[in-house]
């Protein structure tokens, strides 16, 4: 789905040279410009959320974090364009983390599920409104002015000198589009089933926001991603041998660290069962022991952008509604969903 130009399947050389061109717009004051348009979208969605009855937060969560990567991505405000964009993503992100569809996956693998005349069709449905949007924006005249990423992307250039195809402009906008909203707004879910349950950190957090202070609402993002990171492992593979508790490992074994067991290590984090953000406002995550995003370099071009996010849209909501009880006894268990972990009963939740 994601294409071979893809930064997320590319190696060595290539993917450095790829996450080269990819930096920029996540860095510095650039990516703080998406601030406002965050706050927009997220003042909008949650203005709309009924009160008094159960409202499951995860399906709003994923059209509010969709609307902001669309509108950060592709810079459209609205419209047609931007409507059919919205839909055919949609549609195509509900059939590929439907836990029944990964069946096929399974039964055809990935070069004959390429070839797959209804798979093949479903992808036609998406590239055909963004390779539209890529050819019409290079011919804009204001393109130089524009700070929306595709413009960036279109700005950038090879070590070569060379500008982006408009293959591997593709490949980079869904990747970014695919894996720059589904997990944010199943952090975001994960963020109010855990303070729904804790009343005493979301009122702390609610006092620390309308005070104007960042630092508990800060700590309550990682203390989310470390109790629940939305994906549970990484993959790498050896380029040499290498002994790993005692054991010899040759080049090119696959080694899986466990993001979920990492955060979940006692003598790292004393009680780890327990959701308590106030244990990083005593101590800064560690480079190797806080890994929801990965690490080294191949570590999430989008943390950052992500974090920034949660922060935005938490902030908006409990200035909004910081009145909020679980709809369901018990804390939610997790459920996979494709390769990501949520909430199995999408953070149910009543506002007053």
């Amino acid at each position: 789905m994601l294409g071979r130009h893809s930064v997320l399947l590319l190696d060595d050389a290539a993917h450095l040279e790829q996450r080269k061109l990819l930096l920029p717009p996540f860095h510095g004051k650039r990516m703080q410009r998406y601030g406002e348009l965050m706050q927009d979208i997220a003042a909008a969605e949650i203005e709309s959320w009924p009160r008094g009855e159960p409202h499951r937060l995860r399906p709003r969560m994923q059209a509010l974090t969709l609307e902001i990567i669309l509108r950060a991505v592709f810079g459209l405000t609205d419209g047609e364009r931007l409507e059919r964009l919205r839909h055919e993503l949609r549609r195509l992100l509900d059939m590929v983390t439907n836990p029944l569809m990964m069946v096929f996956p399974f039964l055809l693998g990935p070069e004959r599920l390429s070839r797959f005349g209804p798979f093949q069709r479903d992808i036609a449905r998406v590239d055909e409104p963004v390779f539209e949007e890529i050819a019409a924006r290079r011919n804009a005249p204001d393109l130089d002015a524009r700070e929306d990423i595709l413009s960036l992307l279109l700005q950038a250039r090879h070590e070569d000198g060379s500008p982006m195809t408009d293959r591997e402009l593709r490949d980079e906008l869904m990747t970014l589009l695919v894996a720059g909203h589904e997990t944010t707004a199943n952090a975001l879910s994960w963020a109010i089933e855990r303070l729904c349950r804790h009343p005493e950190k979301l009122a702390r957090l609610e006092s620390e926001v309308r005070a104007g202070e960042s630092g508990y609402l800060d700590a309550v993002i990682t203390e989310t991603l470390r109790l629940r990171p939305v994906i549970s492992v990484v993959a790498r593979q050896l380029t040499k041998a290498v002994e790993l508790g005692g054991r010899e490992l040759p080049a090119g074994t696959v080694v899986l660290p466990c993001i979920y067991l990492m955060h979940r290590r006692p003598d790292v984090y004393p009680d780890p069962e327990a959701f308590r953000p106030e244990r990083f406002l005593e101590e800064a995550p560690g480079t190797y022991t806080w890994i929801p995003f990965g690490g080294g370099v191949r570590r999430c071009l989008g943390g950052a952008f992500a974090q920034f996010e949660m922060s935005i849209v938490l902030r908006e909501l409990v200035r909004q509604r910081p009145r909020m009880q679980p709809a369901r006894a018990g804390s939610e268990r997790v459920f996979r969903r494709a390769i990501t972990e949520t909430p199995r009963h999408d953070a149910e939740v009543i506002f007053a």
